[in-house]
């Protein structure tokens, strides 16, 4: 009973102590660069397809140590900043310079800015530039496939196939079609290009290659350019195997009990 008084002494000076680290730690919690942005955000609303947008967020350091812009990233390549000053002063103002180019773009769409500091509360703060971007009318193009593999052929063959071309968009679509060898027919009849594909319709097109004198792998690609600003530019690849009449033969003798 005589050693409570003491014992009470005891804790209340690690009480003090605690308190004592406790506010240093407060005190010293509000020191050093601190980054604050007048906005984090920015929706430029509807924009036209093709617009440059361009903001500039402004930022102050609120610390009492100079603010270091250790690095400024984008989330994707169509987006560019521009950084003012990598060192900013207490009490002094910074700023960020967005270029976003909506080129190809559609519907909503963000991307992020990430600014990396020596802030200890924030040392990495995340930027976003956002718009609605409308997209005019224009010409899409498309294909019901993008490759073909023809197997095994004949050297002697005349290399056939055939794709479709679509136009998905709300314009007339004007499509060219060129390969070092190859003619390209329409119904029956040689394709005069530029093809022309009024919105929402297609044309079969048939591809002929001359037989092929080297033996083994083939690889072929057509390459179609249209008016569709989105792709201007797309290639129909082709694929196959070229052998002889006698590798054929070889062949056919080797694995004629598999195949009757």
């Amino acid at each position: 009973m005589g050693k409570q008084p003491s014992t009470k002494k005891h804790m209340s000076f690690v009480l003090m102590i605690i308190f004592l680290v406790c506010s240093v730690s407060l005190f010293f919690a509000g020191k050093g660069p601190s980054i604050k942005f007048e906005k984090d955000a920015i929706d430029f609303g509807k924009v036209k397809q093709g617009k440059m947008l361009t903001y500039v967020f402004k930022f102050k350091n609120e610390g009492d140590a100079t603010l270091s812009i250790k690095r400024v990233r984008t989330s994707c390549g169509c987006t560019a900043v521009v950084l003012k000053n990598k060192e900013v002063s207490p009490g002094k103002t910074g700023e960020i310079k967005v270029t976003f180019n909506t080129k190809g773009y559609s519907n909503k769409v963000s991307k992020y800015i990430y600014v990396d500091s020596n802030d200890p509360g924030h040392p990495s703060k995340k930027l976003t530039v956002s718009a609605q971007i409308e997209v005019p009318p224009q010409p899409r193009i498309a294909l019901d496939r993008y490759s073909q593999d023809l197997g095994l052929f004949l050297a002697e063959e005349e290399i056939r196939t055939k794709t479709k071309i679509k136009n998905i968009g709300e314009l007339e679509l004007e499509v060219s079609c060129s390969h070092k060898d190859a003619a390209f027919y329409s119904g029956g009849k040689k394709v005069s290009f530029p093809l022309k594909i009024r919105a929402g319709k297609e044309t079969e097109v048939e591809v002929r290659i001359p037989p092929r004198k080297r033996k083994g792998m083939m690889r072929e690609y057509i390459l179609m350019k249209s008016n569709d600003p989105r792709r201007p530019t797309l290639s129909f690849y082709l694929s196959g195997y070229v052998i002889s009449k006698e590798q054929l033969k070889d062949l056919f003798a080797k694995y004629k009990d598999i195949l009757d």
